[in-house]
């Protein structure tokens, strides 16, 4: 996980899990409308999973 992904997991989290297929854009998403803490909080799971 570079820097960079982990600073796009943290200003904009759908951008960073925009590789990981559509689901997990749909889940980030709607996780960082609700509040944008679960919304990163995702994204890093995500981004950091293999």
């Amino acid at each position: 996980m570079s820097i960079l992904r982990v600073l796009l997991c943290i200003i904009f989290p759908p951008l960073a899990v925009i590789d990981k297929g559509c689901g997990s854009v749909l889940i980030v998403f709607l996780l960082t409308l609700a509040g944008w803490i679960p919304g990163v909080i995702a994204a890093l799971i995500i981004v950091n999973r293999r």
